[in-house]
C-alpha cells in the first residue's frame, strides 16, 4: 500500500480503525505493543470526540491538520467501505489541491475494500476494534445483523446497539430490493443467551419469509408461529416489521407489541405513528394484525427503537424518557449531522445518562428517505 501511495505523492500513511462502540480510533499496526500510547511518534489511540481525526470520521470529510514539517501537508481522511464507516487515514503530501485530495479518497476507498475483504476470514480487525471480551449472545447478534450504516442515494441508514459487548435480546435488520427497503427491529424477552437465541430465530425467520415474497402481515404471523413452536410460552419477541417504497415514500408497518415508529419531519417536530399493536411474536394468541401506512416527505427520518432507549434508568435516577429522546433527535437533525453520526452521538448520550451501565439492551435504527430519485453515487451530504 505504501508503494502505491508513494506513486501518487502520498506518504506517512497510517490506518486508524474505529472501535465497536465508536468512541476511539485505534492505530492499525503489525504488532501491537501492550500499554504503548505512541508508536513512531504517533498516538496508538485517538478519541473520536474532540480531535481533528475524530471530526474527519464524524463528518466524512478530509480535514488538514495544523502541523507541517519538512514541507509536507498532513491530512485526516475518512476511511469507509462504500457506506460503512471504518475509521480514518493519516496522510502526508507535498501538495494540497483537488487532484491530491481525489487521490487520497481513492486510496481510502482501496484500503476500505481491503479491510472489509479480509474481515470475514481474519480476527485481526475484530480484535483491534474491541476493547474488551464479548459475551456469547452479543457475538451471535453482531454476526447476524446488517452493517450499522448504509446509503444509496435514496436512503441513509444508521443503527446502534448497546451494551455492545453484552447485548442479548435486541436486533435490527434492513435490506434493499429494487425500490423497496425492509426495516425491522426486535426485542426478545430477557437478557441472556436464551434471549439471543430467540431473537436470532425471529430475525432469521423474518428474512426467510421476506425472501419468499410474503407480505408484512404474513411474515409476522409466520415468525409468531416459528418462535412459538420452538420455545412454547417461555419466550416471546416484540417487533416492528416495516417496508418503505422509495419511489413513492409510502411507509408501511406492522406492530407486534413494540414501541411505535417515530417520524422526524422538517428537522423541527416528531410524530409517533399510531397503530394497534398485535400480540408479541411467539405468543400465538391469534389477534388480528393491522397493516398501517404513512406517506413520507423527502427528508423525513423514520426512527425504530427498543424500550431500552426510553425506559433505561440507573438506581435513583429518571428514565431517559421519550421526551428527551425526541428532543435529542430533533436538535441534532437541525444541526445537519449525517444519520450515522446522529445515531452515534445519541447512543453516547444514553450511555452517559446512565454512567455507561444499561440494565436492558438499547437499540435504535434510523432511516432517512432522501427522495424517489436514485443517484449514481452517495448523497451529496456526507453519510458518515
Amino acid at each position: 500500500m505504501a508503494e502505491r501511495a508513494a506513486e501518487a505523492g502520498l506518504s506517512e500513511v497510517l490506518i486508524y480503525l474505529g472501535d465497536l462502540r465508536r468512541r476511539t480510533l485505534h492505530l492499525l499496526v503489525r504488532e501491537a505493543v501492550a500499554g504503548e500510547r505512541t508508536l513512531g511518534g504517533h498516538a496508538t489511540a485517538l478519541s473520536i470526540d474532540g480531535t481533528v481525526a475524530g471530526r474527519s470520521y464524524q463528518h466524512g470529510r478530509i480535514i488538514p491538520t495544523a502541523e507541517r514539517h519538512g514541507g509536507l501537508h498532513r491530512f485526516w481522511v475518512p476511511l469507509r467501505d462504500s457506506n460503512e464507516r471504518l475509521g480514518v487515514l493519516h496522510i502526508a503530501s507535498a501538495t494540497d489541491d483537488e487532484h491530491t485530495r481525489a487521490d487520497m479518497m481513492s486510496l481510502a476507498a482501496l484500503v476500505g475494500m481491503m479491510i472489509i475483504g479480509s474481515r470475514g476470514t481474519s480476527d485481526s480487525y475484530t480484535l483491534l476494534t474491541r476493547t474488551r471480551h464479548m459475551d456469547l449472545a452479543a457475538e451471535m447478534q453482531w454476526e447476524l445483523m446488517a452493517p450499522r450504516t448504509y446509503a444509496d442515494g435514496r436512503i441513509v441508514v444508521g443503527a446502534a446497539v448497546e451494551p455492545a459487548y453484552e447485548a442479548g435480546g435486541d436486533a435490527y435488520d434492513y435490506a434493499v430490493t429494487g425500490d423497496g427497503v425492509h426495516l425491522s427491529i426486535f426485542d426478545a424477552m430477557g437478557h441472556d443467551t436464551a434471549a439471543g437465541l430467540t431473537v436470532n430465530l425471529a430475525l432469521s425467520a423474518c428474512r426467510t419469509q421476506r425472501r419468499r415474497g410474503a407480505g408484512l402481515a404474513e411474515v409476522s404471523e409466520e415468525v409468531d408461529r416459528t418462535v412459538g413452536r420452538q420455545f412454547g410460552s417461555d419466550r416471546f419477541v416484540t417487533a416492528i416489521l416495516a417496508h418503505l417504497d422509495t419511489s413513492t415514500g409510502v411507509f408501511t408497518w406492522v406492530n407486534r407489541g413494540h414501541p411505535p415508529p417515530t417520524v422526524i419531519r422538517d428537522g423541527r417536530w416528531t410524530s409517533q405513528l399510531a397503530s394497534r399493536p398485535a400480540h408479541p411474536l411467539g405468543t400465538e394468541l391469534g389477534l388480528p394484525v393491522e397493516l398501517c401506512s404513512e406517506h413520507l416527505q423527502p427528508g423525513d427520518r423514520i426512527v425504530l427503537y427498543t424500550d431500552g432507549i426510553t425506559e433505561a434508568r440507573k438506581p435513583g435516577s429518571q428514565e431517559f424518557g421519550l421526551g428527551r429522546f425526541t428532543d435529542f433527535l430533533i436538535r441534532h437533525n437541525a444541526d445537519g449531522l449525517p444519520v450515522p453520526e446522529t445515531v452515534r452521538r445519541f447512543m453516547r448520550a444514553v450511555l452517559d445518562h446512565h454512567d455507561g451501565h444499561l440494565q436492558d439492551d438499547a437499540t435504535i435504527l434510523l432511516c432517512e428517505w432522501l427522495g424517489p430519485t436514485r443517484n449514481s453515487g452517495l448523497p451529496q451530504s456526507p453519510t458518515g
